[in-house]
């Protein structure tokens, strides 16, 4: 498997495991011969030998949450981008810069998500330390690769569940590599919280399958919801492109109304972590035409819920996506969500 230049020093890899965490699915997010494992034939330059729990560093929420139920209570996680971060646009402070080389072991996205952080993981992998993308699970075929983006890869693939599945998997072999003492215990919990994700990811699927076909269509602030949008079946448009650096045009913005007035779509949707303006302007735009488009409510896209909330984790963030977008489009779902944790508001 090819890998994109991310300014990082990776130990050598060998082939994921064909019976790792997620059967084969129809989008390709878990082929048997194009993930990545550390398990098989390479080793780290460190490994722990020393005192539990070690310290961990993630950058996003997705991240750290996986990361957390997989090491369980041999690791400290500590999350570094939190509820309302865009890591897009995200500068590395110098207290952010000192929890990663502080830390024992770092995870974060890749595929150039944290794209103003690659000169920090660069520096922690110059120590030593492993440094791990966990988008490095999937396969280069899966990934998207849209034209706007100068080339590079999709980075948000946690909007499709399974695919997120098989980074749950890396997670457990990447930890059991450097501390090889919790080698079950890290496969134990990657197996019982994949099966979790299995409910999720079927759960979405559903919900989403009850919005009536003519309505079926997300709007949203950005293009954050590629990967939901080939999992899950329905269509997505967005004023923004992949990066939240870009700007939509007015074009951009006219060419969406014009789309919203003709299909007649009812509502569309802001996100936690982007500024709502140009979705503020298309109700407007469609407002003037006589057309009325509500806001359906707030997504997560880039960040998840506050901490300490359901819907601060990844499980909960996903649940409360789905819901809230059915809901809004005319589909019929429980009203606290699949597993009926999730905030009335």
């Amino acid at each position: 498997m090819k890998t994109r230049a991310l300014l990082i020093i990776f130990a050598a890899v060998a082939l994921l495991n064909a019976l790792g965490c997620g059967a084969a699915n129809s989008n390709g997010a878990s082929g048997g011969t194009g993930g990545v494992s550390l398990t098989s034939g390479s080793s780290l330059s460190k490994t722990h030998d020393g005192p539990y729990p070690y310290n961990v560093a993630c950058t996003v929420g997705m991240v750290t949450d996986i990361v957390r139920q997989v090491a369980g209570p041999r690791a400290n996680v500590v999350g570094l981008l939190g509820e309302d971060v865009d890591p897009h646009t995200y500068k590395p402070t110098r207290d952010t810069v000192q929890e990663l080389l502080s830390a024992d072991v770092v995870f974060y996205n890749g595929l150039l998500l944290e794209g103003r952080m690659g000169d920090t993981f660069a520096k922690v992998s110059r120590t030593g330390k492993p440094v791990f993308a966990v988008t490095e699970a999937l396969d280069d075929s899966y990934l998207r690769e849209p034209p706007e983006f100068r080339g590079h890869y999709d980075p948000h693939v946690w909007m499709d569940v399974a695919a997120w599945s098989r980074c749950v998997k890396f997670v457990a072999d990447s930890l059991s590599q450097y501390d090889p003492a919790g080698r079950d215990e890290y496969q134990a919990n990657a197996a019982a919280y994949c099966e979790e994700l299995t409910k999720l990811d079927a759960y979405v699927r559903e919900a989403i399958g009850t919005i009536p076909e003519e309505q079926r269509v997300l709007i949203t602030a950005h293009d954050a919801f590629g990967y939901f949008s080939q999992a899950y079946k329905i269509p997505v448009r967005s004023p923004q492109g992949i990066t939240t650096e870009s700007q939509p045009s007015l074009k951009d913005i006219n060419d969406l109304v014009d789309f919203i007035v003709e299909h007649k779509v009812k509502a569309i949707f802001v996100e936690s972590s982007v500024n709502p303006k140009s979705i503020e302007a298309i109700v407007a735009g469609a407002a003037s035409r006589k057309h009325k488009v509500t806001i359906g409510g707030k997504l997560f896209s880039d960040a998840m819920g506050r901490p300490g909330t359901y819907e601060g984790t990844y499980i909960g963030m996903m649940d409360h996506n789905a819901t809230t977008i059915a809901r809004a489009l005319g589909g019929k779902v429980p009203e606290r969500g699949l597993n009926g944790k999730l905030s009335l508001k």
